[in-house]
Parts: C-alpha cells; sequence; structure tokens
C-alpha cells in the first residue's frame, strides 16, 4: 500500500513538470504597458499582440499607453502604475540605484540612440562637441558614456534642455541633439537639411536598445502572468515585422500619434531601420546574452559610471528555469526498480491467497500509474535512452528517434557508439567514465552524427542505475540538442570580434593578435610591424555620394589590403576610415616599407561603385619592433605619429616611424 502511495506522489510530480496549456475561463487580467514615447512603429508588436488577439489569448487586457518627454517610465513601473514598461539599457544603472527593476526581453540587439550635428558647423568629429551646445535627454547614459570614452567631459558642452523638436536643430536653437536613428532622420532628410550623425557603435559601445521591463514585485506576485505576457508581446512582434505593411495600416487607424500625425512614409522609413536593429535575421526576438550584458555593466564600470564587477544577479528574467534532472533521474529509477517489484509482488498474490483480491485491485491501479509513467518518458521532449550494464541500447523513447534518424530497432543491441562522430574530444569520453565508474552523475555536450551524417550538439547528462545490492544494473542518458544555441553562440562572438561592414577583426581582436604577436617575436627574437592606414579624401565621397558608396569602397578597400598581406598577418578596422595592420615576422624595416607601399599602391587604383569611379589614396605610417617600441602601446603611437606625418607630407605615401618625428607638430 506505502509503495503504491510512493508510485502516485511520483506520478503526480512528473505530471506538474509537462507545461500544460488549458484555455482560462475567467475574466481576462488588467495590465498595463507603459511605452517611452508617442505612438509609432517602434512599439508595433504591442499594437500587433493586442489586435491580433495573443494578449487575449494569454488572458490579458493590456492597456498600452504612450508617454511624453516629462513621464519616467522607470518610475511608472517601480510604483505600479503600471505593470510593465518599455526602457533603455540604462536599465542596469537603475539596478545599481536600488531600484528593483527586471529585463524581461531585448527587441532591439542594437541601440538606436544617436547625436546629429548640423553639418554646416565646424563640428567634422565627435570631438568638436567640445564647447558647443548640445540638447540630451532623460536617460541617454549611453551616451553620455560614448562622450567619456571620447574624452569629452560633460562640463566642456553646453547642456540645453531637450524639446524633441528636431526644427530646433535645423533653426540653429542648438549645434547638437540626442535622437533615434529610426526617426529625427528621416525629417532632416525630408527637409534636405545637411548634417551628421554620431553613433556609440563606432567606439565600441553597443548597447541593446527598447527592452522590455517590469518589476521585482510583478514577478513574485504574478509569476504566470509575466510569462504569458512577455511570451505574447514577442509573439505579437514576431507578427509586426513578417506582416509590415499590416501594422502601419493599423497603427495610422487606430494609435494616432499626439505630438505629430504619421504618416506612411514615414512609418515604412522606421519600420524598415527597426528591421536592422532587430536582427531577426540572426536572432530570436528578445533574445539576451548574460555575458553582453556583462560587456555594458563593464563598460559602464571603465567610464566609472558602475562599480567594478557589479553583480547582474535578478537583473535578467529567466523565462526558461533549468530541467531538473536529478529529479528525472529519480523517478526513472524508481519506476524501473517499481516494476520489478510489482511484478514479484502479482505473481506472490496469484499464488498464494486470492482471498487479496483488494490488493489486487490496488496492484492494478498502480500499474496504470505505471503506465502512465512510461507514457510520460515515451512522450518526453528530450531524448532519452537506457542501456544495460554492458552499454547495450535497450530502451530509446521517439525524440531519440526524431533527433538522430535512428529507429528503435537500428539501435537496440548497439551501442551508443553509433552516433559518434569522431569530433568529440578524447578528454571528455575520459572525463565521462570517470564520473560513472564512481557511480557519480556526468553531464557535458557531446558532438555527435545523425544517420543522414549531419554534425549536431548535445548536452548529455547520463546516470548509471545500481539495485538494491548496489549492483550496477543500467544506464540512462537524458540528452538535449543544443545545435542551435551553439551556433547562435558562435555567431555572438564572431559578432563582438569583427567589423560589422567588413568582416575584418575589430579594435579588441586586433590588439589581442598584437599581443600575442609582440610575444611570439620576443621568444624567437624576430620583428614585426605596426601599420596604420587611413584613407585619403574617404569623408567627402562618403558625404556627396551617400553610406551606401561609401560602404562599397570601405568593403572593396579591406579585400585589397587582404590580397596585399600574408595569411598569418592581420588587417583590421578601428573606425570609420581607419585600418591597421600587423605583419608578423617581417625580417627588417625595409621590408615593412615594401609591404606597406603595395598597400598604398593597391589602394590607389581607382574605385568602381556602380559604373561610378573614385579615387582614393592612403596615408600609412609604420612602426617596426623593437626599434620603435617595445609594446603594443609604445608601437601604436609610433604607428599613428608615422601616418599623421605621411598625411602631412602630402598624401599617398608611406612613412616609416622616426624619432626626430615626435618633436614635429602635426594638426591632426
Amino acid at each position: 500500500m506505502k509503495l503504491l502511495k510512493c508510485l502516485l506522489s511520483l506520478s503526480l510530480l512528473l505530471i506538474q513538470l509537462c507545461p500544460c496549456f488549458i484555455p482560462s475561463v475567467y475574466a481576462l487580467e488588467k495590465v498595463s504597458l507603459q511605452l517611452k514615447w508617442t505612438h509609432e512603429f517602434q512599439f508595433a508588436g504591442y499594437y500587433a499582440a493586442k489586435e491580433k488577439g495573443f494578449y487575449k489569448q494569454a488572458g490579458l487586457d493590456v492597456d498600452i499607453r504612450e508617454a511624453d518627454p516629462a513621464l519616467d517610465v522607470n518610475n511608472e513601473v517601480l510604483i505600479g502604475r503600471a505593470n510593465y514598461g518599455v526602457g533603455t539599457s540604462s536599465l542596469i544603472l537603475e539596478r545599481k540605484a536600488g531600484k528593483p527593476l527586471v529585463i524581461l526581453a531585448v527587441i532591439f540587439q542594437h541601440s538606436p540612440q544617436i547625436i546629429l550635428v548640423r553639418n554646416g558647423s565646424t563640428a567634422q568629429s565627435v570631438h568638436d562637441l567640445k564647447g558647443k551646445r548640445l540638447m540630451l535627454e532623460p536617460q541617454s547614459e549611453e551616451l553620455v558614456a560614448y562622450l567619456k570614452a571620447e574624452g569629452i567631459p560633460l562640463n566642456s558642452i553646453t547642456l540645453q534642455k531637450h524639446s524633441f523638436d528636431v526644427q530646433d536643430l535645423v533653426d540653429g536653437l542648438t549645434d547638437a541633439m540626442s535622437a533615434y536613428s529610426f526617426s529625427e532622420p528621416y525629417y532632416l532628410d525630408q527637409s534636405k537639411f545637411d548634417y551628421q550623425a554620431f553613433t556609440p557603435r563606432s567606439d565600441g559601445i553597443d548597447f541593446y536598445g527598447d527592452n522590455l521591463f517590469t518589476s521585482e514585485a510583478e514577478i513574485n506576485q504574478h509569476p504566470e502572468r509575466v510569462k504569458a505576457f512577455r511570451d505574447a508581446s514577442l509573439r505579437g512582434w514576431d507578427y509586426a515585422i513578417a506582416h509590415q505593411d499590416e501594422i502601419i495600416d493599423l497603427i495610422l487607424k487606430k494609435y494616432p500619434n499626439k505630438n505629430r500625425p504619421n504618416t506612411r512614409e514615414f512609418l515604412r522609413f522606421e519600420a524598415d531601420k527597426i528591421s536592422e536593429l532587430m536582427r531577426s535575421d540572426l536572432l530570436a526576438t528578445g533574445y539576451m546574452n548574460p555575458g553582453r550584458w556583462r560587456h555594458i555593466a563593464d563598460t559602464y564600470a571603465d567610464l566609472g559610471m558602475l562599480p567594478k564587477n557589479f553583480p547582474l544577479d535578478n537583473l535578467l528574467y529567466e523565462p526558461n528555469p533549468a530541467i531538473n534532472f536529478k529529479l528525472i533521474y529519480s523517478i526513472i529509477t524508481v519506476t524501473l526498480l517499481f516494476a520489478c517489484v510489482a511484478g514479484v509482488i502479482t505473481f506472490y498474490i496469484l499464488r498464494v491467497n486470492r482471498r487479496l483480491a483488494q490488493s489486487l485491485d490496488e496492484l492494478r491501479a498502480g500499474a496504470l500509474k505505471l503506465k502512465l509513467l512510461s507514457m510520460a518518458i515515451e512522450h518526453s521532449p528530450t531524448s532519452v535512452i537506457i542501456t544495460g550494464s554492458d552499454t547495450r541500447i535497450q530502451y530509446v523513447n521517439s525524440q531519440f528517434t526524431k533527433e538522430t534518424g535512428y529507429s528503435a530497432d537500428d539501435a537496440y543491441g548497439k551501442t551508443p557508439r553509433i552516433l559518434q562522430s569522431g569530433l568529440t574530444r578524447v578528454e571528455t569520453y575520459q572525463d565521462m567514465w570517470a564520473h560513472l565508474s564512481q557511480g557519480k552523475l556526468w553531464k557535458g555536450e557531446l558532438i555527435n552524427r545523425r544517420k543522414s551524417g549531419e554534425v549536431y550538439w548535445e548536452e548529455a547528462h547520463i546516470s548509471p542505475v545500481n539495485d538494491e545490492n548496489g549492483k550496477l544494473t543500467h544506464y540512462i542518458a537524458v540528452k538535449l540538442d543544443i545545435t542551435e544555441r551553439k551556433h547562435t553562440s558562435d555567431r555572438l562572438v564572431h559578432m563582438a570580434h569583427h567589423d560589422g561592414l567588413t568582416n575584418l577583426p575589430n579594435r579588441i581582436l586586433f590588439f589581442e593578435r598584437v599581443e600575442q604577436g609582440l610575444a611570439l617575436a620576443r621568444r624567437n627574437h624576430t620583428k614585426l610591424a605596426l601599420m596604420f592606414i587611413d584613407l585619403d579624401r574617404f569623408k567627402p565621397i562618403n558625404d556627396r555620394f551617400g553610406h551606401a558608396v561609401g560602404d562599397a569602397i570601405l568593403q572593396e578597400a579591406a579585400k585589397r589590403m587582404l590580397e596585399c598581406v600574408r595569411e598569418a598577418d592581420t588587417v583590421g578596422r578601428i573606425g570609420g576610415d581607419e585600418f591597421i595592420g600587423l605583419m608578423l615576422d617581417i625580417g627588417d624595416q625595409e621590408n615593412a616599407e615594401l609591404l606597406a607601399t603595395k598597400i598604398c599602391n593597391a589602394l590607389s587604383i581607382a574605385f568602381n561603385v556602380s559604373g561610378d569611379i573614385h579615387r582614393l589614396s592612403a596615408s600609412i605610417g609604420v612602426a617596426v619592433y623593437p626599434e620603435h617600441g617595445h609594446d603594443e602601446i609604445s608601437l601604436a603611437k609610433s604607428a599613428d605619429l608615422a601616418m599623421y606625418y605621411a598625411k602631412a607630407s602630402g598624401r599617398n605615401n608611406v612613412k616609416v616611424f622616426q624619432s626626430d618625428m615626435k618633436n614635429l607638430s602635426i594638426e591632426h
């Protein structure tokens, strides 16, 4: 009897592990979403979720509220006047201030915040903002971090209250203003106004934008509602991006902008720019990487806006907590043991006493529970394999067949080695058997191969099963296909270390290679060369013909430089039209100068973009280790000074660093 009660309890636990979706029979819960601005395509996903019934299907009646410049969205959610809000990555600074706000999802993978500057002014770079007037809107800490990273103290700028009217920039009432890349540039382009846009991304400050957030109180008191609201909102965003014209019609009809009437042309411009910021082609909507949030926190810390190693505990919402595999293993083990015991009890009851009819009925009920457990394992969303102590497969569930392509008949009697691809490290298998031979659970990642030959990644949890005498009887493995997760992680790592336009190494990756190259040169007593490469007359072409032409020229220039260097060398882009080269084991200074001249000649060849001919040149500065510096900082300074000397000497030439250059006054 006690055994049957135990089985019933375990059955209930397994059923609770499987999520069920039961239509709500209760009235819709009223909640509110506080936007950060007036109605525009910037919030299209939430309109789609409401109007297409996604919120209603989740049991929610959502009030979507637009905002005005004076409204503090974070405070609205914090005091409970709104349940959810849309905010910037400065939410991490609110957390540091002790405000219990939690980020549910990231909508824009790249922040749209920029600084617009009158092109007729003297501001040719962001450094020229010193002494100028700047309208800076609230919660623009990302732009503040950008200015600090560029060495521009706020007290060197005249800060003005933001009017949120781009006409003030046109009329000369300010020299610069903070803006969003998908909004104000449209109106400036329409009015044929000449301007420049500076983005923090040019300095490696690539933050998230438009984060959906809530309070800890909302999560603690209504956890199911939070998950339902988040899922419905992300579903709305997927629909809005896939049906942009339909949602534009919806905004024009039902969500008028209280500041200025929306036009179809503006909403189409906004939708195109937002699609680029979301990167739905690479990542699932709402995806946020804890490692990237750590990078954001470290960026703020480097600028003195956060303490070092600021903890991110409880800042990021976890929609899918990890599966409790230990509980599943316990259930499976007890189930197998119970199957043996149940069979013995059944046989005993039939032979010994027919008068135990009531106990027999209870045993039948237990068999039904056992069947339910078996069905739950068979329909588990994870792949399950059970082998004997000899590692030969005795059972696989349907998910195993779906993931691997091997049928149950293909697998029975064979060992899991049929899945091996030969790509998993030998040390991984050694660690696995070291754990299993000691009776311990092992978990790790394997690179396996499907029956079709396709290679895939698995997260495996394998446990030995012993009988009541401690003898090994089975191995049970529960596996998850994590191929997509690994690919996404690899893409994010690549994006973090490479320039998005040219695919060349960015500043971070390049100087890591410089550090490695210097270590190799010191050990082998060889020389290396560092080259600073600046394209001459690129900016006038970019300003006159547009960014599309400029981008095409930068991509072609990168290609030409790569064709000039060896496979072991590195060419990187550090921003704008500035490139940098690393040449290992260069031999002598003359070889470095010859290679730089080769690059200079390649860049002087005319660029053909869509039938138009554009002529540029390059100014290149060269520094050689160890003559011109013993570390990356001193070498970079020497190469940079030589480059500016080349530019001041008439451009389209190569200069190798000389000690007397330090005494020259060159206007950068």
